[in-house]
């Protein structure tokens, strides 16, 4: 099965919709693509959370393990992980209910992609969402 994305105006119109997104893998390294990334996520208005167990903090934002970790509801998971760990993490966030399963640029898993589109959830995979979101506002 081939993975298929939704066009550029159907992810302009999910960024529009979000306002929380958490962040798998995000770290606390200025340096790291996670951090920047995010980092513009969150100056463009969005509640970003970080999700790594190996840090406190990210980006002023107190850090959680899991995403079972996080109160409230999840708009946009983004994935900041190696490509064979996305099923993992997938199988996490059909736990959570989140809206939207989006796999940074340069990640595609495609058993992770047929788990989540067969439970009808929106996957977007091997797309930078600073990018995407850069081209929709």
């Amino acid at each position: 099965m081939a993975v298929e994305y939704p066009s550029l105006e159907e992810m302009g119109a999910i960024l529009k919709k979000a306002k929380r997104i958490a962040v798998v893998g995000l770290s606390n390294n200025p340096a790291r693509t996670s951090y920047q990334v995010s980092e513009v996520m969150q100056k463009a208005g969005y509640e970003i959370i970080p999700v790594n167990p190996t840090i406190d903090e990210a980006l002023g934002v107190k850090a959680v393990a899991t995403l079972k970790d996080i109160d409230g509801h999840i708009d946009i998971v983004n994935v900041f992980r190696r490509s064979e760990q996305l099923f993992d993490v997938a199988k996490e966030f059909i736990e959570v209910d989140a809206d939207v399963f989006w796999a940074q640029q340069g990640l595609v898993n495609e058993e992770a992609y047929e788990f989540l589109t067969e439970k009808g959830y929106p996957v977007i995979m091997d797309r930078c969402i600073k990018v995407i979101h850069s081209l929709t506002k």
